[in-house]
């Protein structure tokens, strides 16, 4: 890829994207947050949240990044059953989301900024109450496009395969995607006119994804069934598989009319979904007798 085409997509990546059905795709940088003790330690009582976040935010706005962050915008949660912690174990864990990009340097380009962020924040020392702990950042798996793509590409020509044409989208609310005033639950053809923003589509499958969220949530109680959707798509084109993997990463999906942003997971399809589902669906015909259908087939879209 040119230099000149990466900065056109640089460029194009800080733009909110207005989709079909009221959607849109606003960008931001998220970061995964983990923090731990400098040097092993037993903890007689979890760390403060408040005053972790402040240095954080105080940390943040002081260094060369000179970057203004609103406390809603940083979560943490911290380690709770200190009895079934070990000593270099974390304390806490979190997300920290930027989405104001407007003030990014005219002279920076986007993920160098992003690169920085990261290279700057881990490892930091944190000193709360006397006591050092250590900051370790991550950029989430499913916001690296560039690594994504290497992983595929790696993948596809290690087993012989073609390139990847099927997308895998996690932890977007099933209503968005639901047909109005009909059901809460996700619909098929609502789902399709989303995604053909993107390019043709050969395949689709649409599932409520109760795991979703369970292991950030595991205090809270059971989840909301239905709450989340599972969608896997599958393009006629590799090229629109790929657009639209670029498209939505590093970025969250908001409703017109609504102030949530959800933060879903994207990645592409290893386990080959649609072929498995077909071989599944045949095994389980020729193995069972039965009046009624023992599995339901993706449904199949031709324009």
């Amino acid at each position: 890829m040119s230099e000149e085409k990466r900065k056109e997509e640089e460029e194009e990546g800080l733009k909110t994207l207005e989709i079909e059905n009221g959607l849109r795709l606003v960008p931001r940088v998220k970061l995964n947050l983990v923090i731990y003790p400098s040097t092993p330690l037993t903890l007689s009582h979890p760390i403060d949240e408040w005053k972790t976040k402040r240095a954080l935010i105080e940390f943040l706005h002081t260094t060369s990044l000179s970057l203004t962050l609103p406390e809603e915008d940083l979560h943490l949660t911290r380690h709770k059953n200190l009895k079934k912690r070990k000593r270099d174990d974390p304390v806490a864990a979190g997300t920290l989301r930027v989405w104001d990009l407007s003030s990014l340097p005219t002279e920076t380009r986007f993920l160098e900024w992003r690169n920085r962020l990261v290279e700057n924040l881990n490892g930091v020392e944190l000193n709360l109450e006397g006591v050092k702990f250590k900051l370790a950042v991550t950029l989430p798996v499913s916001d690296d496009f560039d690594r994504m793509k290497k992983d595929w590409e790696e993948h596809s020509s290690s087993r012989s395969r073609r390139e990847p044409d099927t997308v895998v989208l996690r932890g977007v609310p099933s209503r968005w995607f639901a047909e109005p005033r009909v059901s809460s639950k996700p619909s098929m053809l609502v789902t399709h006119t989303i995604f053909s923003t993107f390019g043709k589509i050969r395949n689709l499958n649409v599932t409520e994804d109760n795991e979703f969220g369970k292991d950030e949530n595991e205090d809270s109680g059971d989840l909301v069934s239905g709450l989340y959707c599972k969608i896997v798509v599958q393009f006629d084109k590799y090229k629109d598989c790929h657009d639209a993997m670029r498209v939505l990463c590093g970025r969250s999906m908001q409703k017109e009319g609504s102030r949530l942003k959800a933060d879903y997971e994207v990645s592409w399809d290893k386990v080959e979904f649609f072929r498995n589902s077909r071989n599944e669906s045949r095994e389980k015909k020729n193995s069972t007798v039965s009046t009624k259908p023992e599995n339901v087939r993706a449904r199949r879209f031709k324009e």
